[in-house]
């Protein structure tokens, strides 16, 4: 779009220049194929000035918000409404204008979940192995614990305080069967031992770390079903080793890709044209 007029509504990124590489081109791309009156612009926005910029959109009545770390827990007081499962997060990543007032999601884990589904590796009813404790192991346990049931859901982590209260949030919001014990060599072989389904939430092999993984190749069965958060770089040392393994593996950037559609879909009321959206994502990764 070569400019922006009166007709358009803004859709916006609020957080560091670290994540603006990849969302303006996804979303614009999509609204272009629709022929949707919508722009989609990065904003940088320190901490400290947080609620102006959100005054700033509801004034300048933006259609809609992404919000990315470190942005995700203060948003939370900003919006005047909260869905139940972002409420049960603890904190947002998506806002909806509506009627003048600002809607707030956490559409993080829903993406990981439809990336599951769309695999054939849906987590109700099975046993699912998750390491790492952070805000999107929060978003994907709260998630699946709510959504999708699963018979029993081992969270392994290495800061003890964070792993524990997630196991307790998990408990208590959702009533999914939880356990949870320090990420060692010991608890990492019981949960592989069992587990149907590994979930990595840690940044472990990110780019530029990308030849690290905590799990040793030896340990990956064919039968199991691996995904990684991680999305750059897409192939981790990780998924490479499940892989060669003969693991079913999904990539982070499925993840990334379902969170933008489910965006694009709540700001607009459209189905998200995914292909399109998946042509950029992989031109960009």
């Amino acid at each position: 779009m070569s400019r922006i007029d009166a007709s358009f509504r803004v859709c916006a990124l609020f957080g560091f220049p670290a994540h603006h590489s990849v969302g303006p081109a996804l979303h614009n791309a999509g609204f272009e194929a629709l022929s949707l009156p919508l722009v989609y612009v990065a904003h940088d926005v320190e901490p400290a000035r947080l609620g102006e910029a959100f005054a700033g959109a509801r004034a300048l009545d933006y259609r809609g918000l992404s919000i990315t770390m470190p942005h995700k827990l203060a948003a939370l007081a900003l919006v005047d409404d909260v869905d139940d499962l972002a409420r049960a997060i603890g904190c947002i990543n998506t806002v909806v204008v509506q009627d003048g007032r600002l809607r707030g999601a956490n559409v993080d884990g829903l993406g990981a979940l439809a990336a599951l589904r769309q695999a054939g590796a849906d987590p109700a009813g099975r046993r699912v192995l998750m390491l790492g404790s952070g805000g999107a192991a929060r978003a994907l346990a709260i998630t699946i614990g709510m959504a999708a049931k699963p018979a029993q859901l081992t969270i392994l982590g290495a800061i003890e305080d964070e792993l524990a209260r997630l196991a307790r949030d998990v408990v208590e919001r959702t009533g999914c069967a939880v356990g949870a014990e320090l990420l060692t060599d010991a608890s990492l072989a019981a949960g592989l031992g069992k587990a149907q389904i590994l979930l990595h939430c840690t940044p472990v092999g990110m780019k530029p770390d990308r030849e690290r993984s905590l799990v040793p190749r030896d340990r990956l069965r064919s039968d199991l079903v691996v995904f990684d958060a991680v999305y750059n770089p897409r192939q981790t040392l990780l998924l490479r080793d499940a892989a060669a393994a003969g693991c079913r593996v999904i990539e982070g950037t499925e993840m990334f890709l379902g969170q933008a559609a489910l965006q694009f879909e709540l700001w607009t009321g459209k189905p998200a044209p995914r292909e399109i959206m998946r042509r950029v994502l992989d031109a960009r990764l």
